[in-house]
């Protein structure tokens, strides 16, 4: 605490009017840094732009932003890294505020007839939990280890996310409806 007051050129005294303890003064700073990131998604439904574009920026704005917010600050970096359930507590203070940005792309996808989704809610929430196990990933820079840099890997996740793995054809088409 008295390393806070230093900081912020305030007494303990008045650090404690404000914040009951350490936790408190984390919290704080999650809750400040999580605004900071959605304030770098909020605007991107209401661009100009194809629903497809939208969610490629929304994933890589996303990996930049968390990347600058868990770089930006040691302690939170550390807790990144190492405990998991402060990790999914951080994440659970903006994940309901993303859900609701990707949703937003997700259906203007849909409407457009350009995604093919039949539950967009889930699909947004799964997508979301797929996306928060590559933060780890992309703020070590580890795909650059396996030779994939920043633009293949926008690449290679537009490629999987838009189009998935599996071959599509009319042959294709026919069997499933076949075996349906």
């Amino acid at each position: 605490m008295n390393d806070i007051a230093s900081a912020s050129d305030k007494g303990r005294r008045t650090i404690y009017t404000y914040f009951k303890s350490k936790t408190e003064i984390f919290n704080a700073v999650v809750n400040r840094e999580a605004s900071i990131i959605i304030d770098r998604l909020q605007d991107l439904p209401s661009m100009p732009l194809p629903p497809e574009e939208k969610l490629m920026n929304f994933i890589f704005i996303r990996f930049e932003a968390v990347k600058e917010v868990v770089s930006r600050n040691g302690s939170l970096k550390a807790s990144f890294f190492l405990d998991v359930r402060r990790v999914d507590r951080i994440r659970r203070v903006n994940a309901p505020r993303e859900i609701i940005i990707l949703r937003q792309i997700l259906q203007e996808g849909v409407d457009a007839g350009v995604f093919r989704i039949r539950h967009v809610e889930k699909t947004a929430q799964i997508l979301l939990m797929a996306m928060q196990g590559l933060d780890v990933h992309y703020i070590r820079n580890s795909f650059e280890d396996i030779g994939v840099n920043k633009l293949k890997l926008r690449a290679y996740l537009q490629d999987f996310v838009m189009n998935g793995i599996k071959h599509h054809d009319a042959s294709d088409a026919q069997q499933a409806e076949n075996h349906i």
